[in-house]
């Protein structure tokens, strides 16, 4: 957990598939850069796979490290970068998945606030989060 003038602070990675569901989950500290402290979980980005980041997640290391699996970065890129890539907003507008996930994540009080002070309590609290997040999607309605 990270420290600064407000309190410990922490940033949720999470990878997710097409429908929402998290598939890996990481915990860094909130002063942590995006790209290079969450680069180990694109480890199962396969050929032919699309990642969606966000632009944090923008950098040279990434992209060169996705092609050469054979998937490709629709990343946006940032606004003070000289060099572009090719981008397809269409695709891009897939991303709201992992954002209705954060969202679907928040409604759980004990991470909302951030309840357990130590880092493996807290990821194993988001974890039970997600694995009943995953369930509710497979729940019968009749």
């Amino acid at each position: 957990m990270g420290r600064s003038r407000g309190g410990l602070t922490t940033k949720i990675h999470a990878l997710v598939d097409a429908e929402g569901h998290p598939t890996h989950l990481k915990l860094t500290e909130g002063q942590a850069h995006d790209g290079r402290s969450a680069a180990d979980m694109f480890d199962t980005v396969q050929s032919g796979h699309i990642l969606l980041a966000d632009r944090a997640y923008d950098s040279d290391g990434l992209r060169a490290q996705l092609s050469e699996r054979g998937a490709w970065a629709n990343i946006r890129a940032m606004p003070n970068r000289v060099k572009t890539f090719p981008f397809r907003g269409w695709v891009y507008r897939q991303r709201n998945a992992v954002e209705r996930y954060f969202n679907k994540l928040k409604h759980f009080r004990a991470i909302a606030t951030r309840y357990d002070k130590r880092d493996d309590n807290f990821l194993a609290s988001i974890q039970l989060a997600s694995i009943r997040i995953w369930l509710r999607s497979y729940e019968s309605v009749t």
